[in-house]
């Protein structure tokens, strides 16, 4: 009753029910049994999954848990095409209207934080793109490392830059780019952009484990995606042409792999290093969610499709008496 009860009030009150949190924490497995039970569809909030080709790597639901639950915003490009925020809000927007007027529940998970506060909140305009500012700061990239950009960026807006991976280029020269052009960091900007209402009224659970937990469930997902398949996607995805050095061939795994298969590492370093690069990216998207005070944490061990039912119909009954 209760699991019909809330699907009835999440249509109704157009609120948008969201499962977030750090890698390998367990998001999928939960997101899929709670769908189920109140007749939902999945999309995704992972910048990773956008990319065709590359499935065991970005640990993407398999064929048979998207027969169970649709998903939506997966597959969306090729890994030499780019993808933005803003793509993935406009995707997400068709799929959530597209879902609603069917007369089923849409559940946002992933946890790339950037996807769900661009749905949300909207997209952090800024000022203009300056394209002599951003050659110019490629150019430093190329000659002296991405670390160089992001050690500036942790000099003038530290919290930008402790959320924002060094080798993501496109956001670290986004970042100096604002801070330059207005002399404010971006992360002081985008909280002010973010202190007015919500696009969606949504409810936002973040999954939590402890930390030495959470490393070793990610250590086991590694050894898991070795024995799937892993090396043999990238080892097809470079004789297809793809180039290593592609932002989506950046990513961890793909390119410690990469790297081996060019001869530059062996296999056990390579994947002694797709650990560590996880277990800091989790870190990283620890920090983000923890910035944001909306997020209802909770313990992903003791996180059934119930629970969560239970917190959401709360959550819905407090914020009806807060609005008398």
């Amino acid at each position: 009753m209760s699991a019909g009860e809330l699907r009835r009030r999440l249509l109704d009150e157009g609120v948008l029910l969201c499962i977030l949190g750090p890698t390998a924490v367990g998001k999928t497995e939960l997101a899929i049994e709670l769908a189920r039970r109140i007749d939902g569809e999945i999309i995704s909030a992972d910048s990773r999954q956008v990319y065709k080709l590359m499935d065991i790597g970005t640990a993407k639901p398999t064929p048979q848990q998207r027969k169970l639950v649709p998903h939506h915003v997966i597959d969306c490009v090729y890994p030499d095409q780019t993808f933005s925020a803003a793509e993935f809000v406009r995707l997400a927007e068709e799929a959530i209207s597209d879902i609603r007027r069917r007369g089923k529940v849409p559940l946002l998970v992933g946890g790339t934080g950037l996807y769900f506060r661009a749905l949300v909140d909207g997209l952090f305009e800024g000022p203009s793109a300056d394209e002599e500012l951003r050659r110019r700061l490629r150019e430093e990239a190329r000659l002296f490392g991405p670390e160089h950009l992001h050690t500036k960026l942790r000099q003038v807006d530290p919290d930008a830059a402790a959320k924002i991976h060094p080798n993501d280029l496109v956001r670290v020269i986004r970042a100096l780019e604002v801070y330059e052009k207005t002399g404010k960091p971006i992360s002081k900007l985008q909280k002010q952009w973010r202190s007015g209402s919500p696009k969606h009224p949504f409810i936002a659970f973040c999954l939590s484990r402890g930390r030495e937990e959470l490393y070793r469930r990610i250590e086991e997902r590694v050894d898991r995606m070795m024995e799937m398949g892993f090396l043999e996607e990238v080892k097809r995805l470079l004789d297809m042409g793809y180039s290593r050095d592609l932002p989506s061939m950046q990513t961890f795994g793909y390119k410690e792999l990469a790297a081996y298969l060019c001869g530059e590492i062996g296999l056990e370093e390579a994947i002694r290093e797709i650990k560590k690069r996880t277990r800091r990216f989790a870190r990283k998207q620890i920090i983000w969610f923890r910035g944001d005070d909306r997020l209802i944490w909770v313990e992903a061990r003791s996180a059934t499709p119930e629970r969560l039912i239970e917190l959401a119909l709360t959550h819905l009954d407090r914020s009806r008496a807060s609005h008398r």
